[in-house]
């Protein structure tokens, strides 16, 4: 071989060789659509679990320890503000339902959010039903353990 040819062979081996030992994100790329559906996942196991044991026991299981809740003008921050918050409720919560419309995924694959419309219906001061609805936006955080936990809702 003569000179340059030798040197691109190299360039080109070594190259090789630091993509494949070093850079694995370049060999397998993310799966943004098989993220979101792992968020939804979440989402629909996350609504599961609000409807079978209740918003706060749902919200405390699918909280980032530093996740920030946004209520009522105020920011709730970290589970153990969160615990705080649920226990001081005065409304009972008797349904609240929720499917996102819209999930996005970074590029990096390890956060996302959606956003949907929910239902919630809970008892007023005389005791009758009052159902409300609106528009929820949840920002999720990949795990260690490749799970997903929201950090903002």
């Amino acid at each position: 071989m003569k000179g340059w040819t030798k040197i691109v062979v190299i360039a080109l081996c070594i190259g090789f060789f630091c993509s494949t030992f070093f850079s694995c994100k370049s060999i397998v790329p993310i799966s943004i659509e098989k993220t979101k559906l792992k968020i939804v996942e979440a989402e629909k196991a996350f609504a599961d679990l609000a409807k079978k044991e209740g918003v706060a026991t749902a919200f405390l299981a699918f909280a980032d320890d530093k996740a920030v809740l946004h209520r009522n003008n105020r920011v709730v921050k970290g589970k153990s503000e969160m615990k705080t918050y649920f226990a001081n409720q005065t409304i009972k919560i008797t349904s609240l339902t929720w499917f996102p419309d819209v999930v996005e995924v970074s590029s990096s694959g390890d956060l996302g959010y959606t956003y949907g419309e929910y239902q919630i219906t809970y008892l007023d001061k005389e005791g009758k039903d009052v159902t409300d609805k609106g528009i929820f936006h949840t920002v999720w955080k990949k795990q260690a353990d490749g799970s997903w936990k929201f950090v903002w809702d």
